[in-house]
């Protein structure tokens, strides 16, 4: 199957504008699984819960109608960041659909930063959807829940191919964690990150974003990787079914191997 990610920079607020351009980039991808960044319709470096729910829509909102839209001209599955609002509470989420199918929703577990003072902490906890015409499947975490094994972990044990991972990250320790979250659970790691900088808040405080998105193959190599400061789209073809054997010898198995018992 055909992976794109798309690192891409939003105007912050400006939600129009960053349709226009997000669709602009999508009309370059021919690809079964897209995947956009973290809060990619928005901008990212809210000052407040009110702001954030100002700006957050319900999963029946434009934002989903447009990503709709774009996966059945694709008959792609889009995996999108957006800020999601859900009676009085505001997530930080991305939205999973495809063709035809539900849309699901993914609810960021770890907050990083000022995040907790826009968005609630996430509920969903981790899931797994598969593909609507390929047998492959695909699992999502946001930016900062790269920090945790866990999250990667309870992705692979739920039985998935690809983890998708909208991001909008700050380090660059990421390139050192990420490539073994793929190693340790034998899978495919999309990691679309955005560029830029947004300066915002009374004291003008600048948060400067690091690009480089990237894919990772399931024994943590580097399939595609994308430069600092650019839009760009990088496709690679991927084959899911080839992470299913978690053995890298007649002996291992990294799955069965595992004795929980002994981790508490």
């Amino acid at each position: 199957m055909k992976l794109s990610i798309v690192q891409y920079t939003p105007t912050f607020g400006e939600k129009q504008e960053n349709f226009r351009r997000l669709h602009a980039h999508s009309e370059r991808i021919d690809a079964d699984l897209i995947v956009f960044p973290e809060l990619c319709t928005t901008g990212y470096f809210f000052q407040s819960k009110e702001e954030s729910r100002f700006y957050a829509e319900t999963p029946d909102g434009e934002t989903v109608d447009f990503f709709r839209a774009m996966a059945t001209k694709h008959n792609a599955m889009v995996v999108a960041g957006f800020a999601e609002k859900d009676g009085d509470n505001v997530y930080n989420s991305a939205l999973i659909l495809a063709p035809n199918t539900p849309t699901r929703i993914y609810r960021k577990t770890h907050l990083f930063y000022k995040e907790r003072h826009c968005f609630d902490d996430g509920d969903t906890g981790f899931f797994v959807v598969p593909h609507h015409r390929l047998d492959a499947r695909i699992g999502t975490m946001i930016c900062y829940d790269w920090r945790f094994p866990e999250s990667a972990r309870t992705l692979g044990l739920k039985g998935a191919d690809i983890i998708a991972c909208p991001s909008n990250l700050v380090t660059n320790v990421w390139h050192i964690a990420m490539p073994a979250r793929a190693l340790e659970n034998k899978v495919y790691v999309a990691v679309p990150n955005r560029a830029g900088e947004e300066i915002r808040g009374a004291e003008d405080e600048r948060v400067k974003f690091t690009g480089r998105s990237v894919i990772y193959s399931y024994n943590g190599s580097e399939l595609a990787k994308a430069g600092e400061e650019a839009d760009e789209i990088l496709t690679v073809e991927i084959d899911p079914i080839a992470t299913r054997d978690k053995s890298f010898n007649a002996l291992n198995d990294i799955f069965r191997d595992r004795r929980p018992e002994l981790y508490k």
